[in-house]
């Protein structure tokens, strides 16, 4: 009885994995994507796994295979998040990160690290990367997030585009946003934006998918079902997917 209790629990798991992936036919092979906790998320293609800023315990990652790419935002440990990576095999990735996070690496050790500035792009076995500004307004002193001091990225693979917004607020880049088929757009108070502010920006950027996530702040959780609402009512053409970025709650 054990064993068939302990292969149905084995079961109801797999598929409630299975259930939050989603398969994205692109112009070369589908796109396996993956939430995994708050804002990292992992991409399989052609049999290169990404993780984005990886966060939440290495054991989250026990079901993929090793990392052939890391994608860090900033050096906030919520998105470089040191226990994590010294979990992770990390002797065959390449890491791509702005410089205020190679300088806090310490003895973290990658195959590679390539070191990207707003606006810098780099092409990663097929994969393109771009770093794309993230940060909080107004840009000053008071500001938890300065312009140039993360990023955020857009991947292109296999000629679809994948903006991940990283810790910004409603900043004019952003809205200036063109040809994004996947967005996943953050909102959390005090430390990025609201539902309203954040759904405004995807209705003017016009993604074709959006995924709110990141969305635990101070006061709890955001209201995504609020944010799809909202995009739906202004946009009819933005796709909202709902995802469970927080198991535990």
């Amino acid at each position: 009885m054990k064993k068939i209790l302990s292969l149905l629990f084995t079961v109801f798991v797999g598929l409630q994995l299975n259930a939050q992936q989603d398969t994205i036919q692109t112009n070369n092979g589908n796109v396996i994507l993956t939430p995994i906790f708050h804002a990292t998320t992992v991409l399989e293609w052609n049999g290169k796994t990404i993780y984005m800023d990886p966060y939440g315990g290495a054991d989250g990652f026990d079901r993929f295979q090793d990392a052939d790419i890391i994608c860090i935002t900033h050096a906030h440990g919520d998105h470089f998040n040191k226990e994590t990576l010294s979990g992770l095999n990390l002797s065959s990735t390449t890491v791509v990160l702005p410089q205020s996070v190679a300088d806090e690496l310490g003895d973290i050790k990658f195959k590679e690290m390539k070191i990207l500035n707003n606006g810098e792009e780099i092409s990663i076995s097929g994969i393109k990367i771009k770093a794309f500004p993230m940060y909080n307004l107004p840009n000053d002193d008071t500001a938890r997030h300065k312009k140039g001091w993360g990023n955020a990225y857009i991947l292109t693979i296999g000629g679809k585009t994948f903006y991940f917004s990283g810790d910004t607020e409603d900043i004019p880049e952003m809205r200036n946003l063109e040809g994004i088929d996947f967005a996943f757009i953050c909102m959390n108070l005090p430390y990025t934006m609201d539902v309203d502010v954040a759904a405004d920006a995807v209705i003017e950027f016009s993604p074709a998918v959006v995924y709110p996530f990141h969305f635990r702040g101070k006061n709890g959780f955001g209201d995504v079902e609020k944010f799809k609402q909202l995009v739906n009512a202004g946009n009819e053409a933005v796709e909202v997917r709902l995802r469970d970025w927080y198991p535990e709650k």
